[in-house]
Formats: structure tokens, sequence, C-alpha cells
């Protein structure tokens, strides 16, 4: 896990594309999207079934390697409504130790707006649609327009480069910077089975306004590798 600057204090990120805030010992994850093997098993596409059991072992660790006593999952917890109905004995009993052992926040994300998905969280943390903690906003997805910091997921940004005429793509973190020295990121997707959007799609580019830079963040040798995606026009 590398440091670096967001909100005037430290943070840091890690190379298993999770984000963590020393001072309140806080761990932040997006787009676990647990159970997508089994969903796409149920529609013909035979994917191992272990997807869900992979993603909370990496949870686990990010845990215990940055000793969080809160976690925040930022949306799309579940890959579809029924999600939490098919988890195997194994993982939910993996959910449920890792849910006791930390306070625990759902944030509701695109995928996690049903009734069956909102009673399984209730029972294993808080659930939320947002929520501001100690000045920064945690949704799921990116409020155009926003001018406060904000932390989001939803788009699972990765950084797309040739070296050496091989094209490489790697899950990444995007950063806006704005003219009041604010900022804005998004997280990429934290589960198993997430692919991606390039980081320089239009899409996220916009979320992301206003803004003077938007960068992807990528931890590199001990340090956070920094890749300009846009600038505003002089």
């Amino acid at each position: 896990m590398v440091p670096f600057s967001f909100t005037g204090e430290e943070w840091l990120l890690g190379a298993d594309r999770w984000l963590f805030r020393p001072r309140d010992r806080a761990l932040l994850l997006a787009d676990l999207h647990l159970e997508k093997a089994s969903f796409f098993a149920r529609h013909g596409q035979l994917l191992p079934p272990y997807d869900s059991r992979a993603t909370l072992e990496r949870v686990a660790l990010a845990i215990r390697e940055t000793g969080a006593r809160r976690v925040f999952c930022l949306g799309d917890n579940f890959h579809d409504d029924e999600g939490p109905a098919r988890l195997e004995p194994h993982a939910a009993g993996m959910l449920a130790a890792l849910t006791r052992a930390v306070d625990w926040v759902w944030i509701v994300g695109n995928h996690d707006e049903s009734a069956e998905f909102g009673a399984e969280a209730a029972a294993l943390g808080a659930l939320v649609d947002e929520i501001e903690v100690d000045g920064v906003i945690l949704r799921h997805r990116a409020r155009r327009g926003e001018t406060r910091p904000e932390l989001s997921g939803h788009f699972h940004p990765r950084l797309r480069i040739d070296v050496d005429g091989r094209r490489i793509a790697r899950p990444c973190l995007v950063a806006s910077s704005d003219d009041a020295g604010g900022g804005r990121m998004i997280l990429p997707a934290f589960g198993a089975l997430t692919g991606g959007m390039d980081a320089a799609d239009p899409a996220i580019l916009a979320a992301l306004q206003p803004a003077r830079a938007i960068d992807a963040l990528v931890p590199a040798g001990g340090r956070v590798a920094q890749f300009p995606l846009w600038r505003a026009a002089a």
C-alpha cells in the first residue's frame, strides 16, 4: 500500500484495489459484485462458482493488512437481486464473520435496489443510499456537478496504455482536482469477476465535472503513478 494526499490528509492505496484512510481506520471498497459467476451460470454461461469466496478472502486480507475498523462498500455489492440467497454456506459464513468483526456500511448501487438485498444487508450492517463521513461524500455513482469531496465506484475504471508494443490494462483509481482545491475519486472495482471501462471514457470524464484535471492513479514501485487523462482548456 502506498500513501497519497486527498482532502488535505494522507490516504493509502492498495495494490489490490482498495482505499484506506488511516485517521479513522476506514477501508473503502467498490463493486464487489458477489455471486456474479452463479448469475451467469443460471443463464447458461458456466463459470467456476467461487468468485464470492475469492472476493471475500481478499476483503479479509485487506482488513488484516490495514487494521481497518470500518468498511464502506460503495455499491453493486451483489451482482443481482437474488445474489444473497445464492451464497454458498462457506461464503455466507465468511461474510457474516467479516461484518461482525468491523463496523460495516453497505451503500446502495444500481444492482442493489431490491427488497431482497435490503433485508440481507440490514442483518449484516448498515444500509444507506449515500453517506457523508468527515466531509467526504460516499456514494455509488459520481454525481456530475458535485463540488464537495466525493468517493464513488460504478464505472470499474481501468488504465489502458501501450508498453513496448503491448496493450496493458490495469484497474486504477480516477481522481479529479478543481479550482477550489478539492477533488473527487472513482475507485476501481474490487470484485473477482469485474471487468472494466477505459479510464478515459467520456462517461467517466463527464461524471467528474467540473474539474481542472483528471488523472488515473496506479500504485507502482512504492509510490502512486499518475497518468493524465483530461485537462481543462487554458
